[in-house]
């Protein structure tokens, strides 16, 4: 559909970034999880936090890079101890992604935290995968599972993980890799990734975030993953922005946690304009929401804010982008673009 973009006035273009329909891709669903959640499961559950109250436990979140995040982001997944506290934590971001017009959610989850905890894996999902099916059946929302392997641990430690998972396997699509990437490189856990690829499973890896874009070379050639998270630091490689870009290998960017983790010092001095221009399949999302300042909408708002050289234009391609890199079936994905086409035509129509 060829339209012109640029008849969009720009005061309209935040209305359009809320209403469009778009798929997230990179979200972790324990990074969801709000202070006042956080304070009602632990009173169910009889946790006791280290923080007094809500206000105490908001203000701790100043991070100063990936590690000081990961601190309190597994202090706060100390409540989730039962079935129905990960269905309730996941209805609350599926609520939240309704209002935000996502029509496709593919969440991140790490059983691993929650397994050395004692918490049963079967609890995990079973939450989790409760949620996608009623996102679907009350919201509208296509929602899907990823399982990631937390990649400060070992080898063996993913393979006790998968194989513990495998009796879940209807309820999860794919495996990723996520946790501190310094010193963690992906080819740490290239086994592992065969046995998913030969499994079925789709693979994403996060890299090129804190680590080097040596480590994106590697989720790709010693993974062979299918989509990479973050990657952002794939600009500094000429070489690797021409194969990402040749490949159409998504990039799941995640603006406001790479400001918040230092990434980038502010929002204006953000690569993603140049990932976009050198034809790179980039997507935006939120990551973990609740500690990094905002969901989906906030972070496409605050970016095209900051970023003045988006336009109608970059938002089209980012929510189309979406689609493409998602895991969904074809039908839903013509369904998903048609939609997104119809609210770009009327926005041209209102700006004429």
């Amino acid at each position: 559909m060829t339209m012109n973009f640029d008849s969009i006035p720009r005061d309209h273009l935040p209305a359009l970034l809320r209403a469009m329909p778009k798929a997230e891709l990179h979200m972790h669903i324990e990074g969801s999880l709000e202070p006042e959640l956080i304070f009602a499961l632990a009173k169910r559950n009889g946790v006791v936090l280290p923080y007094a109250s809500v206000e105490e436990l908001r203000a701790a979140y100043a991070f100063t890079d990936l590690q000081s995040f990961l601190d309190i982001y597994y202090a706060g997944a100390s409540v989730l101890l039962r079935e129905e506290d990960f269905f309730d934590m996941a209805m609350a971001y599926f609520r939240r992604a309704a209002i935000d017009h996502i029509v496709r959610a593919e969440l991140f989850f790490d059983p691993q935290t929650h397994t050395e905890r004692g918490v049963p894996i079967a609890t995990v999902i079973n939450g989790l995968a409760r949620a996608c099916e009623t996102a679907q059946r009350e919201l509208g929302v296509s929602g899907a599972l990823i399982l990631c392997f937390l990649r400060h641990l070992s080898e063996a430690a993913a393979f006790e993980t998968l194989e513990q998972a495998l009796a879940h396997r209807e309820h999860f699509i794919g495996v990723g890799l996520d946790s501190s990437e310094l010193g963690h490189p992906p080819e740490k856990f290239s086994r592992v990734f065969t046995r998913c690829r030969e499994l079925g499973l789709h693979l994403v890896a996060h890299a090129g975030e804190e680590g080097p874009p040596a480590y994106v070379w590697s989720a790709l050639d010693e993974l062979r993953v299918q989509r990479i998270d973050h990657g952002v630091r794939s600009v500094e490689d000429p070489a690797l922005m021409q194969r990402l870009a040749t490949t159409r290998m998504p990039l799941t960017v995640c603006p406001l946690s790479n400001v918040k983790l230092c990434v980038y010092p502010t929002m204006a001095q953000h690569q993603l304009p140049a990932l976009l221009e050198a034809g790179l399949c980039a997507t935006i999302n939120s990551d973990d929401p609740a500690y990094f300042g905002g969901y989906l909408n906030q972070n496409f708002i605050e970016t095209f804010e900051a970023l003045p050289q988006l336009t109608a234009r970059h938002a089209h391609r980012l929510a189309a982008n979406s689609f493409e890199a998602s895991f969904a079936g074809a039908k839903d994905k013509l369904r998903w673009a048609r939609a997104l086409d119809a609210a770009f035509a009327a926005a041209v129509r209102q700006g004429q």
